[in-house]
């Protein structure tokens, strides 16, 4: 079966359980009669020629390329709304989400954002990136694993995450970077799908409003160091940002492949 771009699209928000494309995701270049995809985390005019020598339709992009990546902040307020479910007050969310969004804004607005949606356009090559979708599909997934084992220690929750096959195929470790694996969980968070990782100001509100153990795919070090230097009480689980992703990936590839498309999947761990 062929499908075109906007198709592609659909497929990744019903991945998520949603109806609406979020600001970190877009279709950058549309194509039709699309029967092969070259599906990759990172893209850039490598994969774009890659995807053309094999003789794929359309290459698939999971991080934010183009206007998706010049409003990547924006879809970051979903943090508040997990911040709100963990009895953070309002105020305080607030307040770490916006120094989130101004710093990562104030970063893209740096970048050289339309190199590979141009060369995208002068190979005709059709181009999406889904994001934030793959992103909860991935949450999900991470949730239920979480939910379906022990959570009295920090160690209960490495163990249920260390299980999910993407995660055991990585090169890469489940880390506990603040406080350690013996402690008691007690109050736990996910705090992925919003974006970015919540760094230091959004970790920091949800350990002193109640939430003893927040877990996150990844975190700068710098943000790291912070919450160390701070003595932040509590724990933070760092899963691993190449297993997170390609869970999402992988979900949104069998999908693809269940409608008759064809996926080449460049750098994303195995699903087995």
């Amino acid at each position: 079966m062929a499908v075109d771009t906007e198709m592609i699209m659909q497929v990744g928000l019903e991945l998520a359980g949603w109806k609406k494309m979020p600001a970190d995701s877009a279709v950058h270049v549309k194509g039709k009669n699309i029967s092969k995809v070259l599906i990759a985390i990172d893209v850039g005019t490598a994969e774009l020629m890659l995807a053309q020598q094999l003789g794929c339709g359309a290459v698939i992009a999971h991080h934010p390329l183009g206007i998706a990546s010049v409003n990547f902040y924006k879809v970051f307020d979903r943090h508040a709304d997990f911040m709100a479910e963990h009895g953070v007050p309002k105020r305080i969310s607030q307040q770490a989400v916006e120094k989130l969004k101004e710093r990562v804004e104030t970063r893209n607005h740096a970048d050289i954002y339309d190199d590979v949606v141009g060369a995208a356009r002068a190979l005709g090559m059709p181009l999406v990136n889904i994001h934030q979708p793959c992103d909860e599909y991935m949450r999900q997934v991470i949730l239920r694993a979480i939910k379906s084992g022990k959570t009295e220690f920090v160690s209960d929750i490495v163990r249920s995450i260390s299980k999910i096959a993407e995660f055991k195929n990585a090169a890469t470790r489940v880390q506990v970077r603040l406080g350690g694996e013996k402690n008691r969980a007690g109050h736990w968070a996910l705090v992925v799908a919003a974006g970015t990782n919540g760094g230091y100001h959004i970790a920091k509100a949800y350990l002193q409003h109640g939430v003893s153990t927040i877990i996150y795919l990844h975190v700068d070090y710098n943000d790291l160091t912070k919450m160390r230097e701070d003595k932040l009480d509590g724990n933070l689980v760092v899963m691993g940002h190449l297993a997170g992703d390609s869970i999402g990936l992988n979900g949104l590839a069998g999908r693809l492949e269940h409608s008759g498309v064809e996926t080449i999947r460049v750098g994303i761990l195995p699903s087995k």
